[in-house]
């Protein structure tokens, strides 16, 4: 009866340490919009690239965990995140204040902003006032051609819509319009297919976060992956694959170099001040 009772004393932490590790093994699960290049798309012989799922294969394999990373309509993954199916989302997602009181984030990885891109050789746009009588091209029913309606009046130039953004693009290209407004990861992937195109103004007001959503419940993984986000902003891997992607070098100031105190975005809900010390492998 003795030897039984030391086995089972002597099993339980085994049993735990075991449980541990399954759990360590078991596979993050996320998903990207599969349609959003250059942050994921898809590529030749099946499966989905991109910088989002470099990013995020990366923060798996250095928290020793697999991960799956299913491909679907942006606007599905929230709800699929607060259902369970997922435990981030490895899409770019824009931190609002409004998203953030339902969601917990990690810190911004990317800046997104809104951006002109011009014709190379076009003068170029220095301040909004520069628009003033210039032909603006969007792709239709997106945020920027929200604003460019919004504000068209209020600087002076007008909007062509457009189905998609790389007809935009080429409107800008062709001559047809002075300049294309988008999102500035996507206008300057644009601009490496694209070498008529260059990048140009951002609108700096319009600068937020991109960052992993978890669940209200989840801060311990939040900030696991947070801390791995990290690090490799610390040693270049963010920089790098930014660089890779998007075809420009951050600048020391821009979110891939930039590493944010506490966890979370600063100012906004959810967000956790507490100092953390990296522990970079």
């Amino acid at each position: 009866m003795r030897s039984f009772a030391f086995a089972l004393l002597f099993a339980a932490p085994l049993a735990l340490g075991g449980a541990r590790l399954a759990a360590a093994q078991e596979p993050l699960r996320t998903a990207v919009d599969g349609t959003f290049a250059p942050h994921a798309f898809p590529k030749l012989g099946g499966g989905t690239q991109g910088f989002n799922v470099d990013l995020f294969t990366e923060v798996a394999k250095r928290l020793g965990r697999p991960i799956t990373i299913d491909s679907a309509s942006f606007s599905g993954l929230i709800p699929a995140l607060n259902a369970g199916r997922y435990d981030f989302l490895a899409a770019p997602v824009t931190v609002t204040k409004e998203r953030a009181e339902n969601l917990l984030f990690t810190e911004g990885y990317l800046y997104t902003a809104f951006q002109f891109g011009i014709r190379k050789g076009s003068d170029p746009i220095k301040s909004l006032d520069d628009i003033r009588g210039k032909a603006i091209a969007v792709n239709k029913g997106s945020a920027y051609d929200a604003w460019a309606q919004q504000n068209a009046e209020k600087y002076g130039f007008t909007v062509q819509t457009f189905d998609t953004q790389p007809d935009a693009v080429q409107a800008v290209v062709s001559g047809r319009a002075y300049a294309t407004l988008g999102g500035n990861t996507t206008v300057r992937y644009a601009a490496t297919r694209t070498p008529m195109l260059v990048p140009d103004f951002v609108i700096k007001e319009t600068r937020a976060h991109w960052a992993a959503p978890f669940r209200k419940d989840n801060a311990e993984l939040r900030n696991k992956v947070e801390a791995v986000l990290e690090c490799m902003k610390k040693d270049g891997t963010v920089a790098a694959l930014s660089e890779k992607w998007f075809g420009d070098k951050p600048a020391p100031d821009d979110a891939e170099n930039t590493v944010f105190p506490g966890y979370g975005v600063p100012g906004l809900p959810g967000y956790d001040p507490a100092p953390h010390e990296l522990n970079c492998k």
